[in-house]
């Protein structure tokens, strides 16, 4: 599913001794999409941390858990560690397309061919986190983030452009914190 690199195992070798828990494992999920590829959470975490459904693996001796939603989108990625004259960090080499499934790669062409040019007159965007029985799973940034008007936005646009568009789908869920950031709206 996953090749870690020598230097990529290496750095995490050393957080691993600086954790708190003897026993620690890699945490991989795929948190959303954007312009430049998958946008990755990579973590370490104690065994007890992984969620009921994640699915367990092995490399080179290190567990892995992987997001059960992350996990077909990973299969063949190479994560390495690579150092630049900023510093260092890690980094994903994955083959995968963005969506696998015809009814995600269709909820995304509505949002990128007629949600986004609408929005992004207010200085915001929507991107795709995923679908799951039916609902469209969505979140705002830009200006969008902490606007006092996204829920009508949502419910009367954004959805029924969605749900006009893609067969399938029944409902758009708003899965964005709009209390993050600092000023996030304009």
């Amino acid at each position: 599913m996953l090749e870690i690199t020598d230097k990529a195992r290496e750095m995490l070798d050393k957080f691993a001794e600086q954790a708190d828990d003897d026993e620690v494992a890699l945490k991989i999920v795929i948190l959303g999409r954007g312009p430049k590829g998958f946008q990755y959470d990579l973590q370490l975490i104690g065994f007890d941390d992984a969620q009921e459904d994640d699915i367990k693996t092995e490399t080179d001796g290190l567990t892995v858990f992987v997001g059960a939603r992350s996990a077909p989108y990973l299969d063949g990625t190479v994560l390495d560690y690579k150092e630049t004259l900023m510093g260092g960090g890690f980094s994903f080499e994955n083959p995968n397309p963005l969506w696998i499934d015809d009814v995600s790669k269709s909820v995304a062409e509505v949002i990128e061919s007629q949600v986004n040019p609408l929005v992004a007159s207010h200085g915001g965007h929507v991107d795709l986190v995923g679908v799951d029985d039916g609902k469209a799973m969505i979140a705002f940034g830009g200006g969008c983030q902490g606007c006092g008007m996204v829920d009508v936005t949502l419910k009367e646009g954004i959805e029924v452009m969605i749900t006009e568009g893609v067969p399938g789908i029944t409902a758009v869920v708003d899965m964005t914190d709009h209390d993050a950031g600092t000023n996030p709206f304009y």
